[in-house]
């Protein structure tokens, strides 16, 4: 307190809570998953430790940088999202994982550049509408700009193809430039000259075509594309109040495709019960809720639009996970912050955090 370091408590315990089950949930998750693959049940959770590691000495590093310095580094950061983005899509270059190609390879590790794109278009935002607050209103000087900027980092996450990834920019892309006084007849007559893109992107997959169709009724293809979402109801339904218990998971062991990463929240729901998921979903509202009122007692206009962008960032990626395992949205792979396994995501997503505990530490 002395030293001026301290940083909003509850934002900080959420945080450090969602960490914590995260780590102990991979484990759970993954291990009979990493004995098969690898000879080894703890590969996942040691890496998902290296990576938590790393994250949190971000976290703090993010903390103590003026907020003045992530304003220099909008740009620069911007340009460089998108050429690693860009890299990708070259052959040899990215790796392909389950028919996308979303990784560079590097020494040790494969890094997700979408990852470090969502990062970037908040402070690029944040940078960009603080400069033009006064014409934020008109279109051609406002909006257009920030839309063409999104448009192109949409277009090459869909050629990955990166559908969620697209669909949290394009969300992260309206809201904030709703809060930062844009018209709404400008953003609906937008939003409706995309609707085609969008349908025809829908159309051009057969794969996500299927997913919407069984979205309405899972059991239908019961054993196609409907098979994750039935299986992670199963896994809910089974935990009921309390819980199989920590480690007692029946849907993790091969029936759940991806109990460790896109489905983590389902087997939370099993072994920890109702009363485990509804912690979870407390801690994210508590970040929701503190960003917020971070965001409204914030009167410079970067820092305000900065703390907005991250927490609807954050609070975006866990309603999408949460909502996709619950069978509330169609099945699309995106990772629970902070819990899902996943270096990239999690380094990423802890020096948001360490971002917003940075503002939070300026007002006190």
């Amino acid at each position: 307190m002395k030293d001026g370091l301290a940083v909003d408590k509850w934002l900080l315990l959420s945080i450090a809570g969602l960490l914590a089950v995260g780590i102990t949930m991979v484990l759970s998750t993954s291990y009979l998953y990493s004995q098969e693959r690898f000879a080894d049940g703890t590969y996942f959770f040691r890496k998902q430790l290296i990576a938590a590691g790393i994250g949190v000495a971000a976290l703090i590093a993010c903390a103590l940088v003026p907020s003045a310095t992530y304003r220099r580094l909008a740009y620069p950061l911007l340009g460089f999202a998108l050429l690693v983005l860009i890299l990708v899509l070259i052959p040899g270059v990215g790796l392909v994982r389950g028919g996308a190609r979303r990784w560079l390879a590097l020494p040790g590790f494969a890094f997700q550049p979408a990852e470090l794109a969502k990062l970037a278009m908040v402070l690029y935002l944040a940078h960009s509408m603080a400069k033009k607050e006064e014409k934020i209103h008109t279109f051609g000087l406002g909006v257009l700009p920030h839309l063409i900027v999104g448009g192109v980092f949409l277009g090459v996450l869909l050629l990955e193809p990166d559908f969620g990834t697209a669909l949290i920019l394009a969300a992260l892309l309206y809201l904030m430039l709703f809060i930062g006084g844009a018209r709404v007849p400008h953003l609906l007559a937008t939003a409706l000259m995309a609707l085609p893109v969008l349908i025809y992107v829908m159309l051009k997959a057969d794969y996500r075509l299927r997913r919407l169709m069984t979205f309405w009724d899972p059991w239908r293809e019961a054993a196609g594309s409907g098979f994750q979402v039935i299986q992670s109801l199963i896994a809910f339904g089974s935990g009921q109040v309390w819980g199989r218990g920590l480690g007692e998971s029946r849907q993790k062991l091969f029936y759940l495709p991806e109990a460790h990463t896109d489905f983590v929240y389902s087997v939370i729901g099993e072994e920890l019960g109702l009363l485990g998921a509804l912690t979870i979903l407390g801690l994210f509202a508590v970040i929701l809720l503190r960003g917020l009122r971070l965001t409204a007692r914030i009167e410079e206009p970067f820092e305000q639009y900065l703390a907005f962008g991250l927490t609807v960032l954050l609070g975006l990626q866990a309603l999408i996970h949460m909502g996709v395992v619950m069978g509330l949205m169609p099945t699309k792979g995106l990772v629970l912050p902070f819990i899902s396994y996943g270096g990239s995501a999690m380094v990423i997503n802890l020096m948001e955090a360490g971002i917003l505990l940075g503002l939070s530490r300026r007002r006190l």
